[in-house]
């Protein structure tokens, strides 16, 4: 429903936009009013119509209205903007987010999905999930692993300790939920593709993000990705067993619970060991051009974290990446 502009950018189109006025929270149903049907039917027909209060005037419901209103914003920026990258930026660059965060993560997928392209390479696409879906971590035997939490919250019933589908099947238990017997895989680097690729929106593998694993990797490369297509600076981005740098300037939390530790260990505040076992990974980030970072600090790495919360989830936050980096301000 999107098609890219000549910078390869996704330009918002009357087909993406009428899938919005599509949803079930805005699509008629059948208590629905003679004004709302007759609103939607022409939205649906005119994505861009301009919507004024007097529309809204004899709607029975108020809920629908508010509804309405909520997606009109959302459709309001996406078309001010014109592509989804620059909807995407403006909204964490203005300061208050006020859209449901289901729009953004949509946002994060549509751009996830660009950034790999025709890759195929299943574990890149594997790790692009965190930048939109929420994960549930488990450290088992010196392991890092990462399966989707609302597959977790949706699975089985009854089973002993791990219900017979090994490292999903801990994750589960982590998770407080008892497992049913279901197929679900770590993704092993002779079989990830034939195991990803045909059911990849089950979103029911397992990605071990454990050190120099291919899964760790990926997710480097990946936000390399990412950064060079909302920023267009290429990035080297590698994990590192820690921080060691007298001269420590710049860091980024890739989720709240990382900021906030990055932030501690920063000022040199004492530590406990449980949020210390809470880190996923830490990396480095360098610029191929340290001419595009502020002026102060260039040439210098910047530290990123990924953590998982005391239950084990993790939610990134890719937005920090691009809105947090120390970029020379623009001529």
């Amino acid at each position: 429903m999107l098609e890219p502009d000549d910078d390869d950018c996704l330009k918002i189109t009357d087909a993406f936009l009428r899938a919005y006025w599509e949803r079930p929270e805005v699509a008629p149903i059948e208590e629905s009013c003679s004004a709302e049907l007759t609103l939607h039917r022409e939205l649906v027909g005119n994505p861009r119509r301009t919507v004024i209060d007097q529309d809204f005037a004899t709607f029975a419901d108020p809920d629908a209205v508010e509804n309405y209103r909520v997606v009109l914003d959302f459709r309001d920026r996406l078309v001010a903007a014109g592509t989804i990258e620059s909807a995407y930026l403006r909204l964490f660059r203005e300061g208050a987010v006020t859209i449901p965060p289901i729009f953004i993560d949509q946002m994060a997928q549509i751009l996830a999905r660009h950034i790999i392209g025709s890759s195929r390479d299943p574990f890149r696409a594997r790790a692009a999930e965190l930048l939109f879906r929420e994960q549930q971590a488990s450290l088992m035997d010196g392991a890092i692993l990462l399966g989707d939490k609302e597959t977790v919250n949706i699975l089985g019933v009854q089973s002993e300790k791990n219900g017979g589908f090994g490292a999903m099947g801990e994750l589960l238990v982590e998770g407080g939920i008892r497992p049913r017997q279901v197929e679900l895989d770590v993704l092993l680097e002779d079989t990830a593709a034939e195991r990803y690729w045909p059911e990849n929106e089950k979103f029911d593998t397992v990605l071990d993000l454990t050190f120099a694993r291919p899964g760790l990797d990926a997710l480097c490369r990946v936000l390399e990705l990412w950064v060079h297509h909302l920023l267009q600076a290429e990035v080297n981005i590698q994990p590192v067993p820690q921080i060691n740098d007298e001269r420590w300037v710049w860091h980024i939390g890739l989720d709240v619970e990382a900021t906030a530790l990055l932030n501690d260990l920063y000022e040199a505040k004492d530590i406990d060991e449980a949020r210390l076992e809470n880190v996923l990974s830490l990396f480095s980030l360098e610029f191929k051009d340290p001419s595009l970072m502020r002026p102060d600090i260039a040439g210098r790495p910047v530290y990123l974290a990924l953590c998982r919360s005391d239950d084990g989830r993790v939610r990134m936050k890719p937005q920090n990446l691009v809105i947090n980096l120390p970029l020379a301000p623009k001529s």
